[in-house]
């Protein structure tokens, strides 16, 4: 008997199973029609060409400089105090000792530089323009002909810095450096490369009308090899982070104590300080507040080390030349990819779309290929960065959107109308419903004709307390963009909790638990969304302020809660619907989000919707009657972290307030008395005592 062939021949094969599938699904995308294929065609054109040139495209140019500097600072090394680079400075406090601010005291820099050239610098540079006359010149003149440490002196010009030197001052300066003898002291560019925006990332251009750039020159001047400066860089800025944030990257001295001849005879000061820059680099210039400042990839980052001052968000001028002769003393000429690299790299991008387009599997089989894509595109400018190749200039963003234009341009095209629809109803029921109800909605399409049910639902209604002052403060682009990301923020706090965003009434946020599909735990998620709502106000503000201090302030977001009967559906017409819940319900939650101000809150809940839910955390805070209200509500508060005894004892001190007999009520006072002397800081307790002694018969106090 002859036994079963295990040969190539038989059993499945792989590659004829994938080419299968390719096959089915080119064979869509060519049943398309011509229109749709030539779509298809510019469509994958335009997805290379992003691909290939988001870094000079409008709106993804930004956010390609965005993430390298994003890479540029969790990438950057962290170092101990590099002692090879001093800066020597003045600063704001030297400034106020002189009494004048600019230009900068030459006579102190005279004696400072006399004071440093004993103390075996192996190179000083000066970023200092002397385009102007001053009284000491003389003196400064004849003390930098008398150096015996190289000494590099800052030099500009009207056709490369014509934002810091014009044509009067350029004449001078030009008579100034003549007058620099001495073959130790040589001119040195300090052009650096500020992008729009102000930030530093990159070299400056060589250009040929200038001497060498300062670090560059300072290092030719101390005797190193030209190849060590990194001649013909004009690639990234290798910049570094301080190991111990208290202790920034390189030292910083103030001149003053060069420039003090009794403070230099004293051998306990002075010792230190010849140790700390013997044989170092040694950078004279400003550190001054509205002076020579940059901003550096490192800016928008790390608000902790920001302010512990282990760096500044902009640093001044004469840091970023450190940096530069850190790196060329590191020897760190970061390669950069070629063009043809660049171009190979954008249609792989392309292809691998397209081709992951064209598979005819199920789409959760399509999960692994894309998250391997998706790593791929998003690692590799991260793992190029950590390897020290130049990013700057390497696409990141235009990939992944040049991937997403191409596999979407094929989709379409291999999965006809059909796909495309239920795709855009996905996305478009997503804007405002669960996933798992948007997916019902789409499985079951009549729940979406027109008219309404009485439902028992969670409402919450949010507001952000003075948006609408701030927004007549500033540019209506900027209103645009903090209200965007504001409902973002928010909407997506309603969705992770389960719940229907039925609408945006300005930074208003409406949403509701409980219809079109009731769930068990819909109080409970709804409760603990109105608390993330805060949370995530609290957190746009911190964002805000951390992006763009000179903003106004922007206030809390105030969130109210409350369960009752509303009419819940779809109204509106054949062409336009909205699904979205009318009732006494709906008004008494914007009530109860409106009285936190007076309340002294920020989430406040009726007693209906606390009591439905099966959280420990709601403290009873009184009994008002909201604003246009007859009927008294009782009020709940979130409070989380308040003490299980506390909240036991403000329960009971409620319950006395609500009886009749006098001596309850006094011992009630005295117990909210107590609790407030505890807890000073809690305003919204300390509004419930003051308003426990003015209620009304009904044992309620009255909102105006």
């Amino acid at each position: 008997m002859t036994g079963p062939n295990l040969g190539p021949n038989h059993g499945p094969n792989f590659g004829a199973i994938v080419g299968t599938l390719f096959a089915a699904g080119w064979r869509n995308v060519r049943e398309a029609g011509p229109q749709r294929l030539a779509l298809t065609s510019v469509l994958l054109v335009a997805a290379l060409l992003l691909a290939r040139f988001s870094w000079v495209i409008y709106f993804t140019d930004e956010a390609e400089r965005a993430l390298f500097d994003f890479r540029s600072f969790t990438l950057a090394q962290s170092v101990e105090q590099d002692r090879r680079v001093v800066l020597v400075v003045y600063d704001d406090q030297t400034l106020i000792n002189l009494g004048k601010r600019s230009p900068l005291d030459r006579g102190m820099l005279s004696r400072a530089l006399r004071t440093i050239d004993t103390m075996g610098a192996r190179a000083i540079g000066i970023d200092i323009l002397f385009d102007q006359p001053q009284a000491e010149d003389e003196e400064l003149i004849a003390t930098l002909n008398a150096m015996q440490t190289p000494v590099s002196v800052a030099y500009a010009s009207t056709d490369t810095n014509a934002q810091d030197i014009v044509y009067d001052q350029q004449q001078f300066l030009d008579g100034f450096m003549a007058r620099l003898t001495s073959p130790k002291v040589r001119p040195a560019s300090i052009r650096l490369t500020a992008e729009t925006g102000g930030v530093t990332r990159t070299w400056p251009e060589i250009l040929p009308d200038l001497p060498p750039l300062l670090g560059r020159a300072m290092l030719l001047s101390a005797g190193e090899a030209e190849e060590r400066t990194l001649p013909g860089y004009e690639g990234a800025i290798r910049y570094r982070k301080p190991l111990l944030l208290q202790q920034p990257v390189f030292a910083s001295l103030q001149i003053d104590l060069f420039a003090n001849p009794e403070l230099m005879a004293i051998p306990n000061l002075r010792d230190p300080l010849a140790a700390q820059l013997r044989g170092a680099y040694v950078l004279i210039g400003g550190d001054i507040i509205d002076y020579d400042r940059t901003l550096t990839p490192f800016s928008a980052f790390s608000p902790d080390t920001l302010e512990s001052g282990a760096f500044d968000p902009r640093p001044p001028g004469i840091e970023i030349h450190a940096a530069t002769i850190a790196q060329m003393l590191d020897g760190k000429r970061l390669s950069r990819p070629s063009g043809a690299l660049l171009w190979l790299y954008a249609a792989l991008t392309v292809l691998a779309a397209a081709l992951t387009a064209l598979l005819e599997i199920r789409s959760w089989r399509v999960i692994p290929v894309l998250l391997v894509q998706l790593a791929i595109l998003i690692g590799l400018p991260f793992v190029l960065h950590w390897q020290e190749v130049d990013t700057y200039g390497f696409p990141s963003v235009g990939p992944v959107l040049g991937w997403v234009l191409a596999f979407v341009a094929v989709t379409s095209a291999a999965r006809a109308a059909g796909a495309v629809q239920r795709r855009f109803a996905q996305g478009a029921l997503g804007k405002y419903l669960p996933a798992s109800i948007a997916q019902e909605i789409i499985t079951h399409p009549e729940l979406l004709q027109l008219g309404g049910s009485k439902r028992e639902i969670f409402v919450i209604f949010s507001d952000l307390e003075g948006f609408t002052k701030m927004s007549h403060a500033i540019e209506p682009e900027m209103v645009a963009r903090l209200l965007n990301r504001y409902l973002e923020m928010l909407s997506q706090v309603v969705l992770d909790h389960g719940g229907i965003l039925d609408k945006f009434v300005g930074d208003a946020v409406v949403a509701f638990w409980g219809a079109p599909i009731a769930k068990p735990d819909d109080a409970d998620n709804a409760a603990r969304a109105g608390y993330a709502l805060w949370l995530a106000g609290e957190a746009f503000r911190a964002e805000v302020a951390a992006a763009d201090p000179s903003l106004p302030r922007i206030g809390k977001t105030r969130v109210g809660m409350h369960w009752g009967e509303a009419v819940v559906g779809n109204f509106g017409g054949e062409n336009r619907i909205q699904y979205t819940a009318l009732g006494d319900s709906m008004n008494t939650a914007a009530r109860l989000e409106a009285a936190n101000k007076a309340l002294g809150s920020a989430v406040m809940a009726s007693a209906e919707f606390a009591s439905r839910t099966t959280l420990d955390w709601w403290r009873p805070m009184g009994r008002v009657v909201l604003r246009g209200r007859a009927r008294p509500v009782d009020l709940f508060e979130p409070a989380p972290d308040f003490p299980p005894e506390a909240r036991a004892q403000l329960a009971q001190a409620i319950e006395w307030l609500g009886q009749s007999r006098p001596e309850l009520r006094a011992e009630a006072l005295a117990m909210l008395e107590r609790l407030c002397a505890s807890n000073p800081a809690d305003i919204a307790l300390q509004n419930l005592l003051m308003r426990s002694r003015e209620l009304n018969e009904g044992g309620a106090y009255v909102l105006d």
